[in-house]
């Protein structure tokens, strides 16, 4: 499964959010293996980049090319609960076992 953490400028934020859900993905003991995490600027993006992006939610709207299903709204791209939280969903949505 590949996801990607998106910004505006693809830098600082974009990241950080990668770091946090390769965390959480980490702490819910899925094979790391099967999972790709980056990070990119919003404007680089297209829907056969991957599964799944995680994004703050007043950047969702700039998001077009993206299918909805796609994109996972964050409410703050510093709250590592949220971002596991999220993380979690998308494992279970894909029938995939974790801690």
């Amino acid at each position: 499964m590949k996801i990607f953490a998106i910004c505006q400028s693809g830098l600082g934020t974009s990241f950080m959010v990668q770091m946090n859900i390769e965390s959480a993905l980490q702490n819910a003991g899925v094979d790391m293996e099967n999972f790709t995490v980056e990070h990119t600027d919003s404007g680089s993006i297209n829907a056969d980049m991957a599964d799944y992006f995680f994004a703050e939610k007043t950047l969702v709207p700039a998001l077009t090319s993206l299918p909805e299903e796609k994109i996972i709204a964050l409410n703050s791209i510093i709250d590592a609960e949220e971002i596991t939280e999220n993380v979690l969903k998308i494992l279970d949505a894909n029938g995939i076992a974790h801690n």
